[in-house]
């Protein structure tokens, strides 16, 4: 394809993505610069770094950055093994294999909020979740401190681990014929013909499926937002969560752009290792 044909086509999108992407960017980082609140939008008062040095001295940023680490930490690789296991599961299977793929993929195709509160009353007082741990194992779960973070890592993961299953199950249908006959012939055992065939050949997807999930995973809101019911008792604050509070509870306009514009510098510091592992990964495949 020529140049200019490739332009032609390529270039209205590009344009568009970047507009998408620079003028919101480009407004975060002005406003960050003022102090703005609801009642002198029209008239914002320029106060430098000031909203950015209050961002890096609230204790409740670092609390909810810390919230969100953890809660990278834990879902994003059980996504990937979780996700590797099922589809390993699914490749086993030969008839019905479209029913199990459609059932697995509805979490991850439900709207967030609405999936999330089926979620929320499944665990909820009088809940079959909650029903079955009382009558099974006599203990009635009550929404604290403890349970509402776990709940939230549980439903991110029972949300997305289907992406995984489907680009891992996609990934194990191009797995060479030839080395799996190989490693047969060599005697070598399902778990070795795992380990030394199967898991190489997905690396790539791996990252690619860590980007993803990192990406997601640092921006939850919504089964926060469901969950915690706003109540600040159960201390499960991710940093888009307060980044909302900030903006919309306690109408500092300012600061909240400010926190954005850090939380845009923290995914990009996040995901920079994986971004040199995944070009590493395609200057080798070349």
């Amino acid at each position: 394809m020529k140049r200019g044909t490739f332009t032609f086509f390529v270039g209205p999108s590009v344009f568009i993505m970047l507009a998408l992407m620079t003028v919101p960017l480009l407004a975060s980082i002005i406003l960050g610069l003022h102090f703005i609140t609801f009642r002198n939008l029209d008239a914002p008062q320029w106060v430098g770094l000031q909203n950015y040095e209050q961002v890096l001295a609230d204790p409740e940023f670092w609390d909810s950055l810390e919230f969100t680490l953890i809660f990278i930490a834990v879902t994003v690789p059980l996504r990937i093994v979780l996700g590797l296991l099922f589809a390993l599961l699914l490749d086993q299977i030969r008839r019905f294999r479209g029913v199990f793929v459609a059932a697995a993929l509805v979490p991850f195709v439900m709207t967030p909020v609405v999936g999330t509160l089926i979620f929320r009353d499944m665990f909820d007082r009088g809940g079959p979740y909650w029903y079955w741990m009382q009558q099974l194992f006599d203990y009635r779960l009550f929404m604290n401190s403890t349970t509402v973070p776990l709940l939230i890592i549980f439903h991110s993961i029972w949300t997305a681990t289907p992406f995984a299953m489907i680009v891992l199950f996609a990934g194990l249908q191009t797995l060479p014929q030839e080395s799996l006959e190989a490693a047969r012939v060599d005697g070598a055992s399902w778990l070795r013909q795992l380990w030394h065939v199967a898991i190489p050949h997905l690396r790539s997807l791996f990252i690619f499926i860590a980007l993803i999930s990192i990406m997601d995973a640092y921006r939850v809101f919504d089964s926060v937002f469901v969950l915690t019911q706003q109540n600040p008792i159960y201390d499960a604050e991710t940093i888009m969560y307060y980044n909302f509070q900030v903006a919309m509870s306690f109408g500092r306009l300012g600061k909240a752009n400010a926190m954005s514009v850090l939380t845009v510098i923290g995914i990009f510091v996040v995901l920079i290792p994986f971004l040199a592992l995944t070009y590493r990964e395609q200057t080798e495949e070349s």
